[in-house]
């Protein structure tokens, strides 16, 4: 029957209502906006819409392979000398893209190469290759060649752990919504709306962030140190303050790894702007161990290869926090903290493609976007008046009804509406009335085979239901592959066409039965023309 029970006609209309108070913010100017609205969750706009900054970043996957392979020269180090027996090791070169050694006992070759298997890994994916070839040359002499799979492995971790990073960083300055997409195999795409200076995010996320403390060398001579050539085991970098270049041990005595907060802070001798980190236990501990060891000698803060600052260790630290100081202001000593804080960028990234959108842009495109709303929401309701008379006032309802619906859901779900979305708004008010046309026809075929004029109404809704259904569950799939293998535009037009067809099918044909129910119980019509 048409009539529905009571529980289910309160349950459609509170729903209804919450939605509709929820789309209030989203619609209304801030300036007219109640102070109790300001609360609820709001649209949030994409780039195209509210304007932004669009930053197209690079790997240097040259300077990664050159990462690897400082960081394979050191394990190989460690492992040699600390494994028993002890293997006896000249110097180790990375020149050529290559690690290469001589044993000082070439009767040690075979255990060589079997602590050499351990430290270059398995194999590189399901590729079959190794991450490193092994060659011996001259029966005492190993050169350790990356392969073109360990290289592309490389490349890819280091990527995924990069836009982690770069969402990490993004999110510490307070903005909504940033689009974050990997572009290919050594590229990041980073869309972030509302934020009108790209400079800033430019310098955050071309910072790597890797933080080092490493103990100066005083044994460089400052001639040694104007050629750049660092005592052996040490190596010169140069300082932040314009103090030249700094001798430091090559070995660090604790990283950025065991960072656990860093923050911007004032020095409460100096005023001036710092940064404070703690470290966990480990690190702390760590710390404590190295600086009691060394007290009265100096050791380097190193920022990205720079030397921020290289204090002298005039007591134990043993609180586990350290302080950064330099020529920092405010807003550098935050972004450093944020850097820090979110952790440190496993490849070096660089810009190579940015844009601002301006929000008078987005505001053209939201114009543009609701004047094809209104028009078309327009049309349709003069189609559907005209061929349906009063039920076409329903038909009118259950859309206006449908679109706060959509914007309610969007906003409840922290979505972004992007220019594609507007087009999927648009698609969706042609769309929402599809149901209401199969239902009233279906009414008019009813009326045409005798029925009653409860019975057709009572048979048209339910009649059409399962085909209205059908035809919305297999555009609901449509619309979920596009999301799953879609990126940016196609995401946003994916997801105001599912939230659009799911609303449309509860207005169409949930809401408007209660409109007629409530219609026909207050007038009892004997006919009905459609």
């Amino acid at each position: 029957m048409l009539d529905m029970p009571r529980w289910k006609t309160l349950l459609t209309w509170g729903v209804v209502a919450i939605l509709c108070l929820l789309a209030v913010p989203s619609l209304t100017p801030d300036r007219y906006l109640p102070n109790w609205a300001e609360r609820l969750p709001r649209v949030n706009l994409g780039l195209d819409l509210a304007g932004g900054s669009y930053l197209l970043l690079e790997a240097d996957t040259a300077a990664l392979q050159g990462t690897r392979l400082e960081a394979l020269r050191d394990q190989i180090q460690t492992e040699m000398r600390r494994q028993r027996p002890r293997i006896e090791i000249g110097d180790i070169s990375t020149r050529g893209g290559q690690v290469s050694f001589m044993l000082r006992d070439p009767s040690q070759v075979d255990a060589a190469r079997e602590r050499l298997l351990g430290i270059t890994g398995g194999g590189a994916g399901f590729t079959g290759q190794r991450e490193y070839d092994i060659q011996v040359v001259d029966q005492s002499r190993f050169v350790i060649t990356p392969t073109s799979a360990g290289l592309a492995q490389a490349v890819d971790t280091a990527m995924s752990d990069a836009t982690e990073v770069v969402r990490r960083r993004i999110d510490e300055l307070g903005t909504r919504e940033p689009s974050i997409l990997r572009q290919g195999a050594n590229r990041i795409v980073v869309q972030v709306p509302g934020l009108q200076d790209p400079e800033a995010l430019k310098a955050l996320l071309g910072r790597t962030a890797r933080l080092e403390f490493k103990l100066v060398d005083l044994n460089a001579t400052p001639d040694q140190l104007a050629r750049g050539q660092a005592p052996v085991g040490s190596q010169i970098l140069p300082s932040a303050e314009g103090a030249g270049p700094v001798a430091v041990k090559r070995s660090a005595i604790l990283t950025g790894d065991r960072l656990i907060d860093a923050r911007q802070a004032f020095n409460p001798q100096t005023n001036e702007p710092e940064v404070v980190i703690n470290f966990d236990n480990e690190g702390g501990r760590r710390f404590a161990r190295v600086t009691t060891a060394n007290v009265g000698k100096p050791f380097a803060i190193i920022v990205d290869n720079q030397v921020i600052s290289a204090p002298s260790i005039r007591e134990p630290i043993t609180t586990g926090t350290a302080s950064i100081s330099g020529s920092f202001t405010v807003e550098s000593a935050n972004q450093l903290a944020i850097a820090l804080r979110s952790g440190k960028l496993p490849v070096d990234l660089r810009v190579i493609e940015e844009r601002t959108v301006g929000p008078d842009l987005g505001a053209d495109s939201i114009r543009a976007g609701i004047i094809a709303c209104v028009v078309a929401t327009a049309l349709v309701m003069g189609f559907i008046i005209v061929t349906y008379g009063g039920f076409g006032l329903f038909a009118c309802a259950a859309l206006v009804l449908n679109v706060l619906m959509i914007v309610a859901l969007m906003a409840l779900f922290n979505s972004t509406l992007t220019l594609p979305g507007l087009a999927g708004f648009v698609l969706t008010v042609g769309a929402a009335v599809d149901a209401n046309v199969l239902i009233n026809e279906r009414i008019r075929e009813e009326q045409r085979r005798g029925r009653k004029l409860l019975d057709a109404i009572s048979h048209g809704f339910t009649e059409a239901s399962t085909a209205i259904f059908d035809a919305n569950v297999t555009n609901v799939i449509a619309g979920a592959l596009l999301f799953w293998f879609g990126s940016g535009p196609l995401r946003g037009f994916a997801v105001v066409l599912m939230i659009g067809i799911v609303t449309s099918y509860f207005t169409s044909v949930t809401v408007v039965r209660a409109m007629v129910a409530r219609w026909f119980r207050r007038t009892r019509p004997r006919e009905l023309v459609l």
